[in-house]
């Protein structure tokens, strides 16, 4: 392998490793070497030897608990990789009319292979949108909007509008996002959980006028706004 090759190497190998604790770390959860390697598909080993070096290069902090944290220059950097994969997304989607799980495919394909120049062109030619196709912030951005609970925690009878799909489900359920768009699922979506099923299991929820049966665990990954509020996106924050 070329020096150059190398050099590419690593540098997809940190960035990858940024985005992933970013995305985790934005979810709630603390950041640690299984979950990274679960995440990423990857050996323990792989993810200490990993570890060690962005913490020698200055990315992250390593606790004596072993949790992980981005430094201030490793959550730059994060950011600024996460926006790239969120503005081709959305552009991937709304332009390109991909769908959910086939934008955030092209999306990593595409990030590392786009200059920061396209990237802030195809930003501006969509109004510099808040968030992904799935709701989540686009860093830099924060959208206006009352608490969030998943759908499997709302209460039955309760109005909510749809603001966000988990990081979880977009990584590790592609599959999940196909389905839930193909179901009319999105961000906006008018969403009613009943009380008739006794099944804990499944939720039978009402999305903008139709009835449909939603597995429990991948209603987690569902983030709700309560209320009978606006089905628009969310304004910015100012």
């Amino acid at each position: 392998m070329s020096a150059d090759a190398s050099e590419a190497q690593t540098t997809t190998t940190v960035d990858r490793y940024l985005e992933t604790i970013y995305c985790i770390a934005g979810e709630g959860e603390v950041v640690r070497p299984s979950r990274l390697a679960q995440w990423l598909g990857v050996s323990a080993p792989t993810v200490s030897n990993a570890l060690q070096r962005l913490a020698r290069d200055g990315w992250i902090d390593v606790a004596g608990d072993r949790s992980v944290a981005l430094t201030d220059a490793g959550g730059a950097k994060a950011s600024a990789i996460v926006r790239r994969h969120r503005v081709l997304e959305r552009w991937l989607a709304d332009v390109l009319a991909f769908d959910w799980a086939e934008a955030d495919a092209e999306a990593d394909r595409l990030s590392s292979a786009v200059s920061d120049a396209v990237i802030d062109r195809i930003d501006a030619s969509m109004g510099r949108p808040l968030t992904c196709p799935h709701g989540n912030a686009i860093p830099g951005r924060t959208p206006r909007y009352g608490e969030l609970v998943s759908l499997a925690d709302l209460e039955p009878g309760t109005p909510a509008h749809v603001r966000r799909i988990s990081e979880v489900a977009e990584h590790e359920a592609r599959t999940l996002l196909r389905s839930l768009q193909d179901a009319g699922i999105r961000e906006g979506s008018h969403v009613v959980v009943s009380a008739e099923i006794a099944d804990p299991t499944v939720l039978s929820v009402d999305v903008s006028g139709r009835t449909l049966t939603i597995a429990t665990t991948a209603a987690r990954w569902i983030w709700v706004e309560p209320g009978t509020g606006s089905s628009r996106a969310p304004t910015a924050a100012l």
